[in-house]
């Protein structure tokens, strides 16, 4: 093989170093499983232990579980969309249980969609902070809402950003 097509090669074959990283999150995927069936256990034994736990409490745990349920399904989403996008092709085009968003991802909708699943991260914590404010000082409760903002800004201007490259190469795609 010639050094012109040697190289190409090598740097398009780079690619598969990032499997490793991909499986790593697969790990990172069992741990949020175990720490949501501890929770669970935690939640359980509270209702039907010997000291019965409040509303409030309850509530709590629940938004806990509905937080790593959502960190769960962001890291599904960067594990399965980024492999697909950067490393290689699932090929479940036959499969009966494809996302239905995998058939269209790319690496903007890939970033919209991990911005609007931090987004929803954000609001759970956010939301157990109001409910649990009682022991948090006013500073904290603040800089939790500006930083949820701020999550909120950058996936508008990333969506605006990814709206005015796509109309981009469509204009451009059109023109040629």
């Amino acid at each position: 093989m010639s050094p012109t097509k040697l190289l190409p090669s090598f740097i398009f074959a780079s690619r598969w170093i990032q499997a490793p990283l991909y499986i790593g999150l697969v790990i990172a995927q069992i741990v949020y499983v175990w720490l949501f069936m501890v929770e669970l256990a935690h939640l359980v034994h509270g209702m039907f232990g010997d000291h019965r736990m409040t509303e409030t409490d309850v509530m709590l745990i629940v938004l806990g579980l509905i937080d790593v349920v959502m960190v769960a399904n962001l890291l599904i989403m960067v594990i399965v969309g980024g492999y697909e996008t950067f490393v290689s092709r699932l090929h479940l085009d036959e499969h009966p249980d494809q996302p239905e968003w995998l058939s269209h991802v790319n690496a903007g909708v890939l970033k919209i969609k991990l911005s609007t699943a931090i987004i929803g991260i954000s609001s759970i914590h956010l939301l157990k902070s109001f409910i649990n404010a009682g022991a948090l000082t006013e500073h904290t409760l603040l800089w939790q809402v500006v930083i949820h903002m701020v999550f909120i800004i950058s996936a508008l201007a990333m969506a605006m950003v990814d709206k005015i490259m796509t109309q981009t190469l469509i204009l451009q795609h059109d023109n040629h």
